[in-house]
C-alpha cells in the first residue's frame, strides 16, 4: 500500500501539489470575482473564474500550515467550506493541512466484518478529563479489555465555541480544534487499529449549525429554498447547484474514510434529507464508498432514519448490504424504555398499547412501526416492512446521547431503574442478535448526566437557553415556568463540565458489578452469537409470551437456534410449561434444568440457550 491512499483529493479547498505549490478552489456561483488572502501577504491573489461558479488559483506562496481565506466582491474574508483545519474556530482563517504529514503505524489495517461490532459511543470533550483525542487514546486499552470492537465518535466538523454536541458544525472537512490537531485525530484512530478496534464517525448531512456558516452569502444556490427543515432551507442536493452540492457532501464521506481511516460513518437524521432526485443522495454516497473503498477494506455505513425506511438496508443475493450496512432502530429503545421506566410521554406514547409485544417485534423484526399510523406523529403511517432483513441490519440501544441529552435534565436509565431491571435489559441488547450500541460510561452504570451543552453568545445563546426550556413546556414537571428556570443553560460552563464521566464510579461496589456484568456479555457474545449472525440472514419469531414473559428464537441457515426467554417485570411470571433447547449460554437467575420446563422466572429474570441441529425440539 502506497503512502498516497492515505490522501483524499478533494475537488474544494486547499490542495498540496505534488511539486510543493497549492491549489486553491472554490465554488462561489453569487459572485464575480474571488481574491486569495494568505495571512500576513498585504496583496490578496485573483483567483480565476472557471465555468459554473468556479474558482481556482495554484500558488507558491502557500505551503502547509498557512493560514488563508478567500475574499469576496464586497471585501468580505470567509473560511474555505472545505477547510481541513480552523485552528481560530469557525470565523478565523482555515490552514492548509499536509495530508501526508501523518506517518500511519498501522498502515495495513483492513477491518473487522460487522457481524463482530460491539459499539461505543462517545464525545470527546465529555469522555475524559482532558477532554480531547488524547484522552481517549489512553482508554483504547481499557475498552479493547472491556469487549469493545468499535468506537463511535459524535461529530467533529467544526462547530463555534469551545463545546458543542457536534450537530451544530458548519465547516464538514475540519476536525475541530477544540480537541487537537488532525495529526492527532489520525493518531487516535491509528491506535485503535492498533487495539483491534475499528472506529466510526458521526456525519452530519442534513443542516448546518447556526454559527459560522457563510454558503449563503456567495453560493445562495447551495441551498433550495422550495424546501422547508427546521433549520430553514433544505441543502441543495436537487436544487440548481446540485452537481457541485452532491458532490461536496459524496467528497467528504469519502474523505474521512480514506485520509482519516475511518472504518464507518452514522449518518445523522437521513429523514431531514429532502432531496427529489434520482438516484438520492444517500443511494450516490453509498455507491461511490462501496466501489472506491468496499474491495479493499471492511467499511460500515450506518442510518439514523426516523422515516423507518427498509430499502436502504437491502441485502445482495450474497447477502451483503447494497446500499447501508444497518439502521438505528429507536423502536427498540422506545419500547424498552417504556417497560423498564413506565414513562409514556411524547413519543413513547406510540408504545403504550402493547409494550411487550411492541419489544418482540423490535428484536425479531426490527421496526415496530412498518406502515402502521403513528398517534405521535398526528396518524400519519411510518415505516417498512422489514421482516425480511437480518438482525444485523439494526443497531440497538438502551442508551444514547440522544435519549439522555434531549430529557431536560440528562437522566441516565440508572437514575430511572432498577439494578435488578437494567441488568436484565442489559442481558436482552447484548446476547440479542442485533448490534449493540452502548454509551460512554454505560458499562459500568454511570449515573453522571448528559447534558445538552453549546458555547454560543449574544441573541443566539438566549434564543437557545429559552427554545431548550420551551421544548419541555408541555412536561407536567416542566408546565410552571419557575419549574423550567431549573432546567441548565446549554452554553453555562458547568453544564459542558456536568457531563463528563466520573471514572471513579467504576471502582465502587455497584460500578464493579456493572462492569463485570458488561465484560461477560459482551465475552459471551463474541464467544457464541457472532459465530452465527452471518448466517442468518432474515429476523426471528416470538415463539411464546405470557404477561411480561417472552421466549423468541432466531435460526441460522445451518440450523442453529439461539433462544432467549425473559420475565420483563417487577413480579414473578406466571408458571411457565416452556422447554428451551439446547446449551445454556446465560442465566441471571437460578439455574434451571435444561431441558425441564422453565416454570416461575423470578422478576427482571433473563435466560439464553443455544441449540444445534440435533438438539431442536
Amino acid at each position: 500500500m502506497t503512502i498516497d491512499q492515505f490522501r483524499f483529493d478533494i475537488p474544494f479547498g486547499a490542495q498540496i501539489q505534488r511539486d510543493g505549490s497549492v491549489r486553491f478552489r472554490f465554488w462561489a456561483p453569487s459572485e464575480k470575482s474571488v481574491a486569495l488572502a494568505i495571512e500576513g501577504s498585504d496583496m490578496p491573489i485573483p483567483m480565476t473564474a472557471l465555468s459554473d461558479g468556479w474558482f481556482e488559483v495554484i500558488t507558491r506562496d502557500a505551503h502547509a500550515g498557512s493560514l488563508y481565506r478567500y475574499r469576496l466582491d464586497d471585501g468580505f474574508l470567509v473560511p474555505d467550506p472545505a477547510s481541513r483545519f480552523q485552528p481560530q474556530d469557525v470565523h478565523g482563517p482555515s490552514e492548509v493541512i499536509d495530508p501526508l504529514a501523518y506517518r500511519w503505524q498501522n498502515a495495513n489495517w483492513r477491518g473487522r466484518p460487522w457481524e463482530e461490532t460491539v459499539l461505543y459511543e462517545t464525545h470527546i470533550g465529555a469522555f475524559s478529563r482532558e477532554a480531547n483525542y488524547d484522552g481517549v487514546r489512553q482508554r483504547l486499552e481499557y475498552l479493547a479489555h472491556l469487549g469493545i470492537t468499535a468506537i463511535e465518535l459524535m461529530p467533529l466538523a467544526d462547530f463555534a465555541g469551545k463545546r458543542n454536541w457536534g450537530y451544530d458544525g458548519v465547516l464538514p472537512f475540519a476536525p475541530d480544534s477544540a480537541y487537537g490537531t488532525p495529526e492527532q485525530l489520525k493518531q487516535l484512530i491509528d491506535d485503535a487499529h492498533g487495539h483491534g478496534l475499528m472506529i466510526f464517525l458521526d456525519v452530519v448531512y442534513n443542516h448546518f449549525g447556526p454559527s459560522g456558516n457563510y454558503l449563503g452569502r456567495y453560493a445562495k444556490s447551495f441551498f433550495n429554498e422550495k424546501h422547508h427543515t427546521p433549520w430553514g432551507a433544505s441543502i441543495g442536493f436537487d436544487g440548481a447547484g446540485k452537481q457541485a452540492v452532491r458532490a461536496f457532501f459524496i467528497s467528504n464521506a469519502l474523505y474521512w474514510l480514506e485520509e482519516y481511516r475511518f472504518d464507518g460513518l452514522r449518518f445523522d437524521a437521513v429523514h431531514a434529507i429532502v432531496d427529489d432526485t434520482k438516484p438520492h443522495i444517500l443511494d450516490d454516497i453509498a455507491h461511490e464508498v462501496r466501489e472506491r473503498i468496499g474491495a479493499r477494506r471492511e467499511v460500515h455505513l450506518v442510518l439514523e432514519n426516523d422515516a423507518n425506511q427498509a430499502r436502504p438496508l437491502e441485502r445482495t443475493t450474497e447477502h451483503k448490504p447494497r446500499f447501508y450496512t444497518a439502521q438505528w432502530d429507536d423502536d427498540f429503545h422506545h419500547t424498552a424504555h417504556v417497560i423498564a421506566t413506565g414513562e409514556t410521554q411524547g413519543y413513547y406514547g406510540d408504545y403504550r398499547q402493547d409494550t411487550i409485544a411492541d419489544l418482540c417485534r423490535a428484536l425479531t423484526e426490527g421496526f415496530v412501526y412498518q406502515g402502521e399510523p403513528s398517534e405521535h406523529r398526528d396518524g400519519a403511517k411510518r415505516g417498512e416492512a422489514s421482516t425480511h432483513l437480518p438482525p444485523t441490519a439494526f443497531v440497538n440501544f438502551l442508551q444514547n446521547h440522544d435519549q439522555i441529552g434531549n430529557r431536560a435534565m440528562g437522566e441516565r436509565l440508572g437514575r430511572l431503574i432498577s439494578e435488578e431491571a437494567g441488568r436484565a435489559m442489559l442481558a436482552l441488547l447484548i446476547l440479542s442478535p442485533p448490534i449493540p450500541l452502548l454509551f460512554m460510561g454505560e458499562e459500568w452504570g454511570s449515573k453522571r448526566p448528559f447534558l445538552f451543552f453549546c458555547d454560543f453568545d449574544g441573541e443566539l445563546a438566549d434564543a437557545v437557553r429559552e427554545g431548550r426550556r420551551h421544548e419541555f413546556r408541555h412536561f407536567p414537571k416542566f408546565q410552571d415556568p419557575a419549574a423550567r428556570e431549573h432546567i441548565p443553560d446549554p452554553n453555562l460552563e458547568t453544564t459542558f463540565s456536568n457531563s463528563r464521566l466520573d471514572w471513579r464510579a467504576r471502582f465502587d461496589a455497584r460500578g464493579r458489578r456493572r462492569l463485570e456484568l458488561t465484560r461477560e456479555l459482551i465475552g459471551l457474545r463474541q464467544k457464541w452469537i457472532v459465530p452465527l449472525l452471518s448466517h442468518m440472514h432474515q429476523g426471528g419469531i416470538r415463539e411464546n409470551r405470557i404477561g411480561n414473559a417472552i421466549w423468541l428464537r432466531w435460526e441460522a441457515a445451518d440450523g442453529r437456534q439461539l433462544h432467549i426467554a425473559a420475565n420483563l417485570s417487577s413480579r414473578p411470571s406466571d408458571e411457565l410449561e416452556w422447554t428451551l433447547p439446547g446449551e445454556r449460554l446465560y442465566a441471571s437467575s437460578a439455574a434451571v434444568p435444561i431441558g425441564s420446563p422453565l416454570g416461575v422466572l423470578p422478576p427482571w429474570s433473563v435466560s439464553v440457550t443455544l441449540a444445534l441441529p440435533e438438539n431442536r425440539s
